[in-house]
């Protein structure tokens, strides 16, 4: 039972969220309301979107956005309806209906409440910075691209995808200018930016919003506005259930839940960057979106995830704790009761140009930058996340990106394997504990070396993998020498195809007659070598040794007897 309360526990705030509070509360609150004028349009757009309805989308800011503040583990991220979320619902709407919509937003709440009992958010740390980076530059240019729209007064069709629709919309643009809300965009969005470089803690987005409500109603401009929409949150009903249904729903409900839980993470670590000073916990942020996802199906909202956008303007506005995102589900709910008649006069074009403004300031450009200097690869990584985030979806983008870093770190981690080649002469005074030496003699790729030199010692280092093992095993069987010492002292990782070359390049050294030793094998590596029977093809008696110098001594000791040997002897060929 302690064990049950005590995971429980792990999930509800602490004092350091309580304290968090009241750290600059007129910042949160200014954050709040910056955060719901523009939060309003778009939780009614993808309500709509996803065919429950505008009530659907405001009931899904308020719930989502208040359970997901006070359970979640980033305290800057604001939740609600989000157009990732919309792409998945919409043909289950039109094939289910509204039951299936919301029973499917049940079932991925469930599947959320599972992966954060199973601590997954662990493996979100596994992104690479420039998948991150790739991601947040993406969300910025899907910002722009859905407010292009709005900002040159034209109408585009639900579902269209986002580019085409930005696309179309310049071109109708272009036959027929509409200027009043071209002009208003561009205001808002340059007061936005201006008055935020000026002033950070005035909200001027909010400012803005509203002066270019007034110019709109006193001119009267012929702007398109939010318009009326529905008062009040449904009663609480569990009518929706349909068990008939589920095991169709299970594999939508299941690509819901990574969608939710993948941007959700991703959402919460561009605002730990966009902050400077945040630190998610992974964890929560999964719990508190499970919560928030169980209970929106019971008053009809839609699913809800970590909004990349309305967390940016979170950000930006100055919010300090998660205040803000109650302020914003807070602002949303009265707006819902009471000022629904003063929202819906808002131009469409000026929340455009806010949001436009948003995405400008989320680009970074001095870390894109700096990626570029670190290397081509690096920048090729964030811009291939970022297309794909803008032409595909957000799991395509960030699987595509960290295969890529993977692909990157292998060619990188490969090109640290390296194999050093000595000649050491079987005659002579050798110190027992010294570093067999290195005369200046051909490398064993230009032949056996002279005739006085009969032992090659081959000192391999850094990673052994199937990306490595041909290049740098494979010359070893050029050697001639007498005996073969194969270092690997220095290697810091061995995997099955590196050690099934290995047992070739052995095989082929005994074939010829050479001694063949091993040296500076540790015990973990020893173990897998065995099992694969690599040291039971090392001639007896011995051929596994703790340092080279110890190997070279053996060898010298077995071949003495031949050092006087003609060059055609049996161990030696030119």
């Amino acid at each position: 039972m302690r064990v049950g309360s005590g995971r429980l526990t792990r999930f509800l705030p602490g004092r350091a969220d309580l304290a968090a509070l009241g750290r600059a509360p007129r910042r949160d609150v200014f954050a709040g309301l910056t955060v719901a004028v523009a939060a309003l349009p778009l939780s009614i757009g993808f309500g709509v979107a996803t065919g429950l309805g505008a009530r659907a989308g405001l009931v899904t800011a308020v719930l989502a956005g208040a359970l997901a503040a006070v359970l979640g583990g980033a305290r800057l991220q604001i939740t609600g309806p989000s157009g990732v979320v919309a792409v998945v619902l919409a043909p289950i709407a039109e094939e289910h209906g509204t039951t299936g919509v919301l029973t499917t937003g049940l079932l991925a709440g469930l599947a959320l409440l599972a992966l954060a009992l199973a601590r997954a958010s662990r493996y979100a740390r596994w992104v690479p910075a420039p998948v991150v980076k790739g991601f947040v530059l993406g969300a910025a240019v899907v910002i722009v691209a859905q407010q292009v729209p709005s900002a040159l007064g034209r109408t585009v069709p639900h579902g269209e995808p986002v580019a085409a629709a930005a696309a179309r919309a310049v071109a109708g643009f272009v036959t027929e200018p509409h200027w009043p809300a071209l002009l208003t965009a561009v205001a808002t969005a340059v007061v936005s930016l201006v008055g935020a470089r000026l002033r950070p803690a005035v909200p001027f987005p909010l400012l803005a919003v509203a002066a270019a409500t007034v110019v709109a109603e006193v001119a009267p401009l012929p702007l398109a506005r939010i318009g009326h929409f529905p008062t009040g949150l449904p009663t609480p009903s569990s009518g929706f259930l349909e068990p008939a249904e589920v095991l169709a729903l299970v594999p939508a409900a299941t690509t819901l839940a990574a969608l939710i839980a993948l941007e959700s993470l991703m959402t919460a670590a561009a605002a730990d960057t966009l902050s400077g000073t945040e630190h998610h916990d992974g964890q929560r942020v999964l719990f508190g979106q499970a919560v928030a996802n169980l209970v929106l199906p019971f008053f009809g909202g839609v699913a809800a995830t970590g909004t990349m956008c309305r967390t940016a303007i979170n950000v930006r506005s100055g919010a300090v704790s998660q205040l803000a995102a109650l302020t914003n589900a807070a602002a949303i709910a009265l707006v819902v009761w009471i000022a629904a008649p003063l929202v819906s006069a808002v131009p469409l074009a000026a929340l455009a140009g806010v949001l436009i403004a948003t995405a400008v300031r989320m680009i970074d450009l001095a870390a894109l930058r700096a990626l570029g200097r670190v290397g081509r690869g690096q920048a090729v990584i964030a811009a291939v996340t970022g297309t794909l985030t803008l032409a595909v979806n957000l799991v395509t983008a960030v699987v595509t990106g960290v295969v890529l870093a993977m692909v990157l770190a292998l060619r990188t981690l490969a090109a640290t394997a390296r194999v050093e080649h000595q000649w050491v002469p079987a005659q002579g005074a050798l110190d027992a504990g010294a570093r067999p030496p290195s005369p200046e003699v051909p490398d064993v790729s230009e032949g056996a070396g002279p005739p006085a030199v009969q032992i090659s010692v081959h000192r391999f280092a850094g990673p052994l993998l199937f990306t490595t093992a041909d290049r740098v095993l494979r010359p070893v069987i050029l050697s001639q020498a007498r005996a073969v010492v194969l270092d690997l002292g220095r290697i810091t990782g061995l995997d099955t195809t590196a050690m099934l070359t290995l047992a070739d390049v052995i095989d082929h050294h005994v074939r010829r007659g050479a001694l063949v030793h091993l040296s500076g094998v540790c015990d973990a590596h020893r173990v897998h070598l065995d099992a694969l029977g690599v040291l039971a093809r090392l001639p007896a008696p011995g051929g596994l040794f703790a340092t080279a110098a110890e190997a070279v001594t053996q060898a010298r000791q077995r071949l003495h007897p031949l050092a006087s040997a003609p060059p055609d002897g049996p161990l030696y060929r030119h």
